[in-house]
């Protein structure tokens, strides 16, 4: 690992341990070692709609791959009282998968194993059998298409967790979809460190306290490491 990188490693684990609040946003990118695609890199799903190409087929359902390192270091930040919240714009499930505690994650555009009554709101486990509410409403597909609003209660934790945070991580977002984008001009606005670990350009890349470029998995986890001598474990 080269010097440079090392030393905003080393930052950005600093800021962590003298933060009180650091809430996480996660995007595709952070799925991507795990084999699922993108959406804006090089080989993303609309990167190849632009080029007239069909999206790239996985070899299993979205539901079946597995969290990779990237997802366990936010678990272990969790674990450790760093991650005060989690705003995710992923409907893989990893997160849930990986051990995140559902009370601490917003899913803005919902997730491929679970429904949600389209009267109240709730949500249920699509292996839990159920084909209509309790409340007599009727259950669809959780995840949010393109011109669909986004689920109330999520999209009003994550503002009320970014305004909060006085460190703010995005972690491989492209952020040019909002309202979820909206949040770290959230965290910004009051006050909050700003940290962007993404493969590609952001339209707050100039806002930045700490940039990466690197993979997730190259920095994510090697943080949480020297996060973990710093706090003496």
């Amino acid at each position: 690992m080269d010097k440079d990188i090392e030393e905003r490693i080393e930052n950005f684990a600093k800021l962590m341990f003298k933060s009180r609040y650091p809430v996480f946003f996660t995007g595709a990118g952070i799925s991507t070692e795990s084999g699922l695609p993108d959406y804006r890199g090089p080989d993303g799903v609309w990167t190849r709609k632009d080029k007239g190409l069909p999206p790239r087929q996985t070899d299993k359902p979205w539901h079946l791959f597995d969290p990779n390192k990237g997802h366990y270091a936010l678990v272990e930040l969790q674990n450790m009282g760093k991650l005060k919240f989690l705003i995710s714009q992923n409907v893989d499930n990893l997160h849930l998968k990986s051990g995140i505690k559902p009370e601490l994650i917003a899913e803005l555009h919902g997730n491929i194993t679970k429904l949600r009554c389209t009267h109240c709101g709730m949500v249920y486990d699509t292996d839990w059998g159920f084909t209509s509410c309790k409340c007599g409403g009727e259950l669809v597909s959780s995840t949010v298409g393109f011109g669909q609003p986004l689920p109330e209660r999520d999209l009003t934790l994550a503002f009320e967790h970014s305004q909060k945070s006085d460190l703010f991580v995005v972690v491989g977002s492209s952020l040019v979809v909002t309202p979820a984008a909206d949040m770290p001009a959230e965290a910004l606005r009051h006050g909050a460190k700003l940290i962007i670990l993404n493969e590609g350009d952001t339209p707050f890349d100039q806002y930045v306290h700490i940039r990466f470029y690197e993979k997730v998995g190259d920095v994510l986890p090697a943080a949480v490491e020297r996060l973990k001598i710093l706090c003496g474990q």
